[in-house]
């Protein structure tokens, strides 16, 4: 007789990451590819961050320093905020994970938008809670309103997300404080902040603005996107000391290793590097808009290095015609849109090389 998991488990839906650039240029034929899919930096990792690993790897044969220090200082450093007020994690998803562990129950509920990061929905199900799922309105923004209606004696969690993932937006404080003056103080509020230092909307809000709040506000944040390190999956959340204490007691002792913790240390000093990725993500970002308003094309405004396109077809069909041109971008019928889909920001000769593939495309199509 085989074990058995609970059997809300069944429901738990797996996580389907992007085809690696190799499978997909041996699964369609093709060389020379460029990927505009999964919102990595264009650039590639930090400089700094690279020295820093080939260091490191000179101790592997050690056990990392759970503490961290010398990152956890430079966190604190940069986020203004206490050590004792970070948790680190094996990529933001595992903070996300460990935040279930620690709020939901089953029978509880988290309260999420739809779509949204595909973890918060695996990590409440693991925990035989229920995933309640809040449209986005039609400019692709939180539904506050909705969102605070859907709230019952049984949500613990919210998950927000700034900016939005696939249409960019951020979370405005005007939109956000008189939602949070509707959340009871027990429900833990996470702010998912992955592609925030990408932000040019003064209005946008923080996590870190309410950290010392009357309510447990949590910030998420990566060194996959902005310092190019995806590959050493380091993220870390910020939150009140009655939450990072909670999430400690779970935290396994060994979760970041030697390399991340080099890699990221030195990524936060690598301050060349980051305006160096914020000047190619941005002035791409005007390039690629330009271009595409010239072709009629309608374009969702961002706030991230990603950008979505309403193809008013099937996105399917043009995805896999620009494959074949060896362009990778992401349709986005997984997350509910099946007319559109998601390019991230490359370098500037993949941008023109997008540009020239797509019209070619949509010309033949």
């Amino acid at each position: 007789m085989k074990p058995t998991a609970p059997d809300y488990f069944y429901s738990i839906p797996p996580y389907v990451p992007g085809k690696p650039l190799e499978e997909l240029e041996r699964e369609y034929g093709i060389t020379d590819s460029i990927k505009l899919a999964s919102n990595e930096n264009p650039l590639g990792p930090s400089p700094k961050a690279m020295q820093a690993v080939e260091h490191a790897i000179t101790n592997l044969h050690r056990y990392p320093d759970g503490a961290a220090p010398e990152l956890m200082a430079g966190l604190a450093s940069k986020m203004g905020c206490k050590i004792s007020q970070i948790v680190l994690g094996n990529g933001s998803d595992e903070v996300i994970d460990m935040l279930a562990k620690v709020y939901l129950n089953a029978g509880d509920e988290a309260l999420m938008t739809e779509p949204s990061f595909m973890m918060y929905t695996i990590s409440t199900l693991a925990q035989g809670a229920k995933a309640v799922k809040i449209p986005l309105t039609r400019d692709f923004r939180h539904d506050f309103e909705a969102m605070a209606r859907a709230i019952t004696p049984r949500t613990k969690i919210i998950f927000l997300n700034s900016p939005q993932n696939p249409g960019g937006t951020t979370i405005t404080q005007e939109e956000f404080e008189p939602f949070l003056e509707k959340v009871d103080p027990s429900i833990v509020v996470v702010m998912d902040e992955a592609y925030i230092e990408f932000n040019r909307d003064p209005q946008a809000v923080t996590g870190l603005d309410y950290l010392n709040a009357d309510h447990t506000v949590v910030t998420l944040r990566t060194f996959s996107k902005l310092y190019g390190l995806a590959g050493l999956r380091i993220g870390f959340g910020v939150m009140p000391e009655h939450a990072s204490q909670m999430l400690g007691r779970i935290r396994p002792p060994f979760n970041i290793n030697i390399p991340a913790q080099a890699g990221a240390a030195a990524a936060l000093e690598d301050t060349e590097f980051v305006a160096k990725t914020l000047q190619t993500v941005h002035s791409g970002l005007d390039y690629l808009y330009h271009a595409l308003q010239d072709m009629d094309v309608t374009c969702c405004p961002t706030q991230a290095n990603f950008f979505m396109i309403d193809l008013g077809r099937d996105a399917r069909e043009v995805y896999e015609a620009l494959l074949y041109k060896g362009v990778i971008i992401r349709p986005l019928g997984s997350y509910g849109f099946d007319n559109h889909i998601r390019v991230t920001v490359g370098l500037p000769h993949e941008n023109e090389r997008f540009v020239r593939a797509f019209k070619e495309v949509m010309a033949a199509l």
